[in-house]
Formats: C-alpha cells, structure tokens, sequence
C-alpha cells in the first residue's frame, strides 16, 4: 500500500499561485509514476499532470502547460504541483496518485481543494 497526503490548497484571486504537495509513504516501490488530476463540480475527473519517479520525466494537460509545473523531492517522497497564473476554471478538488504505470493509477489521496475567485 501506498498512502498519499495532499496539502495546499486554498482561495486565490485569479492571476495567483498555489503550490500543492503531496506526501507519499508505505510501500513506495510502487510508486513509479505520480500524477495530479482534478475534479470540478458537476465534471469528470481530469488528468492535470503526471512524473515519473525516476528520471522525472513529466507530462501536462494542454490546459495548463507553462502555467503549472510538477516535481519531486526524492529525499522526501513528495511530489509537488506549483499553479501560476491561476484561472477561475482551475477551481476543483486536486488528488495526487500513484501507480506502477501511467495507465492505471492504483493509490489516491484524499484530495485538497483549490478555488480561484475572478
């Protein structure tokens, strides 16, 4: 089992930042990819990002290319999600996950709430 623990959300005025983290424990030989995904009210679960722990390689949704960035800190088994330039249709509930393969994301966390205002 891998546990995962979001932190940073919060309410930002458009134009704004947030860094979310993501803390992850346990069995993290099965974490080989960790991703950040989004989910707004009324809308289906989204892919926002992906990293690959080893190499870190990484992947965006063309929504939020050049604005957000992801990385790791593997001394602390954290994965990070920095939002600039934020936009009211980024307000949504982050999760963070991890799995062995980008095709299927076995560990979630509980999810951190992001609400940009206009």
């Amino acid at each position: 089992q891998v546990q995962l623990v979001e932190s940073g959300g919060g309410l930002v005025q458009t134009g704004g930042s947030l860094r979310l983290s993501c803390a992850a424990s346990g069995r993290t030989f099965n974490r080989h990819v960790m991703g950040w995904f989004r989910q707004a009210p009324g809308k289906e679960r989204e892919f926002v990002a992906r990293i690959m722990w080893s190499g870190g390689s990484t992947a965006y949704t063309d929504s939020v290319k050049g604005r957000f960035t992801v990385s790791r800190d593997n001394a602390k088994n954290t994965m990070y999600l920095q939002m600039n330039s934020l936009k009211p249709e980024d307000t949504a509930v982050y999760y963070c996950a991890a799995g062995v393969t980008i095709m299927k994301y076995s560990y979630w966390g509980q999810g951190t709430q992001v609400t940009v205002s206009s």
